[in-house]
């Protein structure tokens, strides 16, 4: 079955977007649209609100990050077109249930769920996580050691339910609620209590406290979100799983562990545990460009989903489409990767190949898809020689930083999940790094592996004594970095000229789009070659005489004139891309930095605490490094 995919929005969400467009203008304030919005909520709740989704039904959904109103409207004109029937609001919008407290944010999640719903999907769930910050909580229940609540206080217990139940009675019209129970601001595992004596009954009790209310009491959906940062806290969430009281909980966890790396593997544990689980996919790029550069990967996506869709419990999907501000992947290149996900889910028989035509003939054409499918094949490699070094990730959620950010040298390295921790590394350098022998003991700076990293998540690692305090910068691994770096450009200039090649078969907006979509990704992957040759060669110059060689030179003074040249380029550039988390136009601001550090005032003498070994240096450009 061909599934063309509409360029044009379901008419009846745009006739909602469009009373709702027009409403906005007329108000003399925002307290007006909460107002409209209440009003319109309200009454569609007590008209008909739909019934969450039934256990068995499949699950189709979309993640809305974003507070824009408008472009979290224009996500859910689209849905249709998606047979989407459940939505998450979350992030920007109510992250917490609590935040639906707040007057702005209540009333984009009211609009937007209005909108869900007159669109036609049946299943709209808001985030929470428990438990919120300390202060949240009143003192009277603070009285285990160290201002710990007690949790053996059945009065915590009653203020918990209540206070989540008038919650609940903000938001009238939702189906359901996806509840975080990990990585929250007062963690549950570490209150007090003399009954419960393992983390896995904590965990429990507050996920079992939340379900009397969201299940027993409202009848909604439940889904328990989980991740992990260690093997050890996975112990923790499959023994609380096993403590879950109701039936009717069911799991939401990440394709991979953690967080979303290209390299991650699959989370080993989704689907394996026997509760309705529903997985959640980035196909928004989190990590690996926020969709602001070229994140066209259907093969990718297939590749994940067809693991998942072997495992015995899985119930359905849910993507995320932004990373925050006006990032949506609708109406963009890489809305590919929501298309990639639909059509595997309904006919696990379909490849990569059906799904480039598909998009990109619906898109933009027959004549265009030759040359608009080579662009968008090389969008994988690309960021993987770009924003990864050797196999593991250094950009900060997309941003250029190499350093200071600390996670790209312990809590994000994919070795952490892999056994034997081996990287497979092609993009012209063509052979296996050891995770933290080789790639982390090399490229990461010496304060990271002294402590200034998360190195109490990688024990196995520590025990081993697989890093070192030692700077291990080196002429040998920084021309690795930069092979792998000239690759990354390579491909990004070739799928210009792709495009380029595809203008007399696009309209003008289209080739518009395209062309500047790709040009952002190419002055990316030239910043990002730029400064590792800056940053990784001043690192192995600053080590003395013995390491200053001619490459070693040339390499450092070309990248810190180039990345100066090319931050110039990306402020000038005419047509920005969107922002989110990752905003284009701060890496600019980064490379200008590491010029001020290594040119200018010296390297800072400490990082996170701990000696960089480089307090001072200075690369003496103009004499060329001598």
């Amino acid at each position: 079955m061909k599934i063309i995919v509409p360029r044009f929005p379901h008419s009846m969400a745009a006739a909602l977007r469009s009373r709702i467009g027009r409403a906005i203008g007329r108000l003399p304030c925002f307290h007006g649209l909460l107002a409209l919005v209440f009003l319109s909520g309200a009454a569609f709740a007590e008209e008909s609100r739909p019934a969450p989704l039934a256990d068995g039904e499949p699950v189709r959904g979309w993640m809305i990050l974003s507070d824009s109103l408008s472009d979290g409207l224009r996500v859910i004109e689209r849905a249709p077109a998606y047979d989407i029937n459940h939505l998450q609001i979350s992030h920007h919008v109510i992250h917490d249930l609590r935040h639906i407290r707040d007057e702005r944010r209540r009333g984009i999640a009211h609009a937007l769920t209005a909108a869900a719903h007159e669109a036609g999907i049946q299943e709209v769930v808001l985030w929470d996580r428990v438990l919120y910050y300390m202060g949240y909580y009143p003192d009277r229940f603070k009285t285990g050691p160290n201002g710990t609540i007690d949790l053996d206080n059945p009065e915590f217990w009653e203020w918990f339910k209540e206070d989540y139940r008038e919650m609940l009675d903000l938001a009238p019209d939702i189906q359901g609620i996806i509840l975080t129970f990990i990585e929250t601001g007062a963690r549950v595992e570490r209150q007090h209590s003399e009954v419960m004596h393992t983390n896995q009954e904590k965990l429990a009790a507050a996920v079992n406290a939340v379900a009397d209310v969201v299940i027993g009491e409202r009848g909604l959906n439940l889904y328990a979100r989980t991740f992990s940062y260690d093997d050890a806290e996975y112990e923790n969430i499959v023994g609380a799983v096993d403590l879950f009281e109701r039936p009717e909980i069911r799991l939401m966890m990440k394709e991979t562990p953690h967080d979303f790396f290209l390299t991650h593997p699959n989370d080993r544990f989704a689907g394996t545990i026997p509760r309705p689980t529903l997985m959640e996919f980035d196909a928004a790029g989190e990590f690996n460009g926020q969709g602001i550069i070229a994140n066209t990967w259907p093969q990718y996506m297939l590749d994940r989903w067809s693991d998942f869709l072997t495992r015995d419990h899985i119930i359905g999907y849910v993507a995320r489409t932004d990373r925050y501000g006006t990032t949506r992947m609708i109406d963009r290149p890489n809305e590919i990767n929501l298309l990639a996900l639909k059509r595997y889910f309904e006919d696990h028989t379909v490849d990569a190949d059906t799904i480039y035509r598909e998009f990109i003939t619906g898109h933009y054409g027959e004549e265009a898809y030759p040359h608009v499918r080579a662009a968008f094949e090389n969008a994988y490699d690309i960021v993987s020689s770009t924003m990864y070094t050797l196999g593991t990730n250094v950009a900060d959620h997309s941003k250029l930083n190499y350093d200071p950010y600390p996670s790209s040298y312990a809590r994000h390295v994919s070795g952490k999940w892999i056994d034997p921790p081996v990287a497979q590394v092609g993009h012209g350098v063509d052979r296996e790094f050891h995770y933290w022998t080789e790639v982390v003991e090399h490229i990461a700076p010496r304060w990271a592996k002294a402590g200034g990293a998360q190195l109490w998540e990688i024990p196995r690692v520590v025990a081993a004594g697989w890093l070192t305090h030692e700077e291990k910068m080196n002429e040998e691994y920084l021309r690795y970095i930069l092979t792998q770096k000239d690759y990354g450009v390579r491909l990004a200039r070739a799928s210009l000229q792709h495009i380029r090649d595809a203008e007399p078969y696009l309209s003008v907006e289209d080739f518009d789009l395209l062309y500047h979509h790709f040009n952002h990704t190419l002055l990316t992957a030239r910043l990002y070659r730029k400064s590792a040759a800056a940053y990784w060669g001043f690192r192995v110059w600053a080590r003395g005489d013995g390491h200053r060689s001619r490459f070693v030179v040339r390499e450092t003074r070309g990248g810190l004139l180039g990345m100066r040249e090319i931050a110039r380029e990306i402020r000038e550039y005419p047509v920005k891309p969107p922002a989110g988390q990752w905003n284009w136009i701060e890496d600019a601001d980064m490379a200008d930095q590491y010029w001020r550090w290594i040119v200018e005032e010296g390297w800072p003498e400490r990082t996170r605490g701990h000696e960089t070994g480089l307090g001072g240096v200075t690369f003496p450009l103009e004499a060329g490094g001598e």
